[in-house]
């Protein structure tokens, strides 16, 4: 089911609480305290874009195999955009490019049941009819932008929502190899030159991503032809800075 709301700080919060439970959508009009990948703030146009959580509960999946939904959730937004005529790719760990713009952020947030996930809160941000942006922001695109015509807000969200099940049903049906190969093919810079940066000590150099491994680290080929996994914080991409 999908709950509609006016405002609310954030839709991750709201989405933790037992009245919401797998499969439902929190969609609220405006977060006073949207939150993104690395502590960022998560913003948006009031009226012009959809800021939502998608509950689900995936018991039968191993906290090491975690990976694996966030792959399902990255597929399923693919998927939907593609229907609308947008050709996307999945920016490591969790966004969503349009050629070398991010049109949506992803924020999981998981409970743990033991060894085994309890509860995911799936926090999903997408550019939809938005066209002008804060000029802080770096790279921002929306489906408006890359396509000409706007949306209606909840037919994209109903569309997505159906996408996002079958990729999940997938999952739970225990299609890794597939889900694994989708997103192999989907990522953002695949087999080409790119710049990174690495957090801790400042460096920067060109690499080739090769791959994404099972556990979520980044394959990345360097110069002297080492491959390396990298984890999330461990490395960042440059993208758009000369």
């Amino acid at each position: 089911m999908i709950y509609r709301i006016s405002e609310t700080t954030s839709t991750n919060d709201d989405a933790r609480s037992a009245s919401y439970r797998h499969g439902d959508i929190l969609w609220a009009e405006r977060q006073t305290a949207g939150r993104g990948q690395r502590g960022h703030r998560w913003t948006s146009g009031e009226g012009m874009n959809l800021t939502f959580s998608l509950v689900w509960e995936p018991r039968f999946l191993a906290v090491q195999d975690q990976f694996s939904l966030l792959q399902a959730a990255a597929l399923g937004l693919t998927d939907a955009f593609a229907g609308l005529g947008v050709d996307c790719r999945i920016k490591w760990t969790n966004d969503i490019y349009v050629a070398d713009r991010k049109l949506v952020g992803i924020l999981i947030e998981h409970t743990l049941s033991g060894a085994r996930l309890a509860r995911s809160v799936v926090g999903i941000g997408i550019n939809v009819n938005q066209v002008d942006f804060d000029p802080s922001l770096p790279n921002p695109t929306s489906l408006a932008w890359e396509t000409g015509r706007e949306f209606d807000r909840g037919a994209v969200l109903e569309r997505v929502a159906c996408a996002l099940n079958e990729r999940y049903r997938q999952l739970e049906q225990g299609e890794t190899d597939r889900l694994r190969a989708d997103y192999r093919h989907r990522i953002y810079r695949l087999d080409k030159p790119q710049r990174f940066r690495v957090p801790a000590t400042g460096e920067e150099f060109t690499g080739v991503i090769r791959d994404v491994a099972p556990s979520g680290e980044l394959i990345v080929e360097h110069p002297d032809g080492r491959r390396i996994g990298y984890l999330f914080r461990q490395i960042e991409f440059i993208v758009g800075e000369r």
